[in-house]
């Protein structure tokens, strides 16, 4: 899992602040949508004061007409506040009635109109979340390209994938759909209690009495369900992590039997996984009655007390009550407890994207441990001498690896490093290429010390060859073409016939356009390696790197290509580590490295005469194959 300095939680305004970065490309897009937000919300204040009025400046007069009552200050001076200002007081039933209907169909189109204005705005603000999603994904993708290897060594893949894949779903939501709805809704509740304040500011604020207890109830279900989300984000990285690392690893589990155990293990990540969701939807399930009920004490106060002013005088503290601002007050005040709870579930939704959030900016925040330096220049042509002078290195500070290790290796000179396990070769072929950089000392590459150029321009002259083999779900054309792109077919032929792969090639179903499987799947071990020599010789480098290059073909197979190894070697600079002894011996130096210390040097023939480490690992490999050959003369050959 990513430490603590990267998971470390951010504010939600920093977050989203990180969000808007990426829309500020999409401005217009946005300005339309805000446009069509203020347009919408104009839509939805104005229909509940236009229902007041239907009251008060048709229904009541038209009532008052029928049963020949005086309703007192509800119909008094009722049509200065009316949509059509030419009705006047004592108007025919006719008159009222067709001034009712034309104010339907007004209300009636304003609903209409907030409907295809949402639908609109919900199609734009998907256009631009989608776009938005799409960059945070491909910039979190490029980061990770950039990251040291050292990066992957410490973290699982299945969580990073995870981020990539499951905390941007998070926020997919809320760049589409939620964040609108949210700034819809505050935009809402301003202009209904703005509305509100005009009419009748004593009523406006008996109606909206309960909002201050309804935010403190948001605020604290909110910051509650933000943590169990967060540690929700966290759980659903373990889970992928297993998954990730178990399918991998099928082949191990399988052999060792190892089923029931990891069947067990996914489980309990499972459990966590259900618990810290139950426990975000625990609080996000308890808001919503709980905003509810306030509401509808709300509402309950916008009747009593307008019931309570007009079964009086019609006066409430200085304001003239009336039965349509009674209705409209009680259409407000719903109006109002609506974005209210949406917010607040929404609001919810987006404590998970912010959980989401702090994770995706947090790996992208990580810095990379190797990086080039401002003024970094281009690696020229490589000739090939390069030099460690008095190097160490340290994976932590307690963990040396690498103590004084001084070494020159001439341009197209082979150099083999050998050493019991644990010794450090790897290490050595690793500060090459500049996975990691030199804890004390310096290496140098035609003079030039590797941290002070760029790493693209010094890798793409080096090539090398690992002992696990990678390849991609790609043809085997496209495989070997992998570290020079503009190869033509004919020369990534060439390149397999090099490096005898070619043979094996013919054989497969498709030839060279046969696509492989995840990871090489349906080849051997073998035939996976000599692709990767074909991969290196198309490639054609000036340094090259061998990490026990033939420990995965047999001996017949290794045999074949120490021939095509040696066109390779011819005229590049060459690191091999082996440990069949018997590949080097015309290496021109051998090192012999034990607890990261070069405890020997010089050539294969010397280090056997002066009978010292080397000279008792060579003969202990020798021996040990005189047995093997002795017990099964097929399995010594092989």
């Amino acid at each position: 899992m990513l430490g603590d300095e990267v998971s470390k939680p951010k504010s939600v305004g920093t977050t989203l602040a990180r969000f808007w970065g990426y829309f500020k490309r999409y401005r217009l897009g946005l300005l339309l949508v805000a446009v069509l937000v203020v347009a919408g919300t104009w839509m939805q204040v104005r229909t509940p004061d236009l229902i007041g009025q239907a009251v008060d400046c048709y229904l009541m007069p038209a009532s008052t007409q029928a049963l020949g009552v005086n309703l007192g200050a509800a119909e008094e001076g009722a049509s200065a506040n009316c949509w059509f200002d030419d009705v006047p007081a004592d108007a025919s039933t006719s008159l009222l009635i067709a001034g009712l209907g034309s104010l339907m169909l007004i209300i009636l189109a304003l609903y209409v109109g907030a409907a295809l204005v949402g639908g609109l705005q919900f199609y734009l603000m998907s256009w631009v979340g989608q776009h938005v999603l799409r960059k945070i994904r491909v910039d979190l993708f490029r980061h990770l390209h950039r990251l040291s290897i050292g990066f992957y060594a410490k973290q699982e893949a299945g969580d990073v994938m995870s981020r990539i894949t499951n905390d941007t779903d998070t926020i997919q939501q809320v760049l589409s759909f939620a964040l609108v709805h949210v700034v819809q809704g505050v935009l809402l509740l301003v202009w209904i209690a703005y509305t509100m304040l005009s009419k009748s500011p004593a009523y406006a604020l008996l109606s909206l009495v309960m909002i201050p207890l309804m935010y403190v109830t948001t605020w604290w279900f909110s910051s509650q369900a933000r943590k169990a989300f967060r540690q929700a984000r966290v759980e659903i990285g373990s889970v992928n992590a297993d998954l990730q690392e178990n399918i991998s690893g099928v082949r191990e589990v399988q052999a060792f039997g190892r089923e029931d155990e990891n069947i067990e293990q996914f489980r309990l990540s499972n459990a966590a996984n259900r618990d810290a969701n139950i426990k975000a939807a625990s609080f996000t399930s308890a808001l919503g009655p709980g905003l509810e009920a306030l509401g509808y004490v709300s509402m309950a106060i916008v009747v009593g007390v307008g019931g309570l002013a007009l079964i009086g005088d019609g006066q409430l503290l200085g304001s003239t009550i009336s039965l349509g601002l009674v209705i409209a007050f009680l259409t407000y005040v719903q109006r109002f407890n609506q974005p209210i709870m949406q917010i607040s579930m929404l609001w919810t939704n987006l404590q998970n994207a912010v959980a989401g959030g702090e994770r995706i900016f947090g790996l992208m925040d990580t810095e990379p441990e190797i990086r080039d330096k401002p003024d970094a220049i281009e690696m020229p042509q490589i000739e090939g001498r390069v030099e460690l002078e008095n190097v160490s290195f340290y994976y932590s500070a307690d963990e040396p690896v690498l103590n004084g290790i001084s070494l020159t290796a001439q341009p197209g000179q082979t150099v083999a490093i050998v050493g019991p396990t644990g010794a450090g070769k790897t290490t050595i072929i690793n500060l090459i290429p500049r996975f990691y950089d030199v804890t004390a000392g310096r290496l140098l590459i035609d003079g030039h010390d590797v941290r002070d150029v760029g790493r693209h321009s010094l890798r793409r002259q080096i090539g090398i060859v690992l002992q696990d083999t990678f390849l991609f779900s790609e043809s085997v054309l496209e495989n070997i073409r992998y570290g020079r792109p503009d190869a033509t077919d004919e020369e990534v032929i060439a390149a397999a016939a090099l490096a005898k792969a070619d043979s094996f090639i013919e054989r497969l179903p498709e030839k060279y356009d046969t696509v492989l499987g995840e990871r090489g799947s349906g080849l051997s071990q073998g035939q996976r390696q000599l692709l990767s020599i074909a991969r290196a010789a198309l490639a054609d480098p000036r340094i090259l790197i061998l990490d026990e290059a033939t420990s995965s073909v047999d001996t017949r197979t290794e045999r074949l290509i120490q021939g095509a190894l040696q066109k390779l070697l011819a005229g590049r600079t060459s690191f091999v580590i082996a440990h069949r002894l018997s590949t080097i011996r015309n290496a021109d130096q051998v090192l012999v490295l034990n607890e990261g210390e070069i405890i020997e040097r010089g050539t294969h023939d010397d280090l056997l005469a002066a009978e010292g480490f080397y000279h008792d690992l060579y003969m202990s490999q020798f021996r040990y194959g005189a047995e093997l050959t002795a017990e099964d003369p097929e399995q010594g050959a092989s």
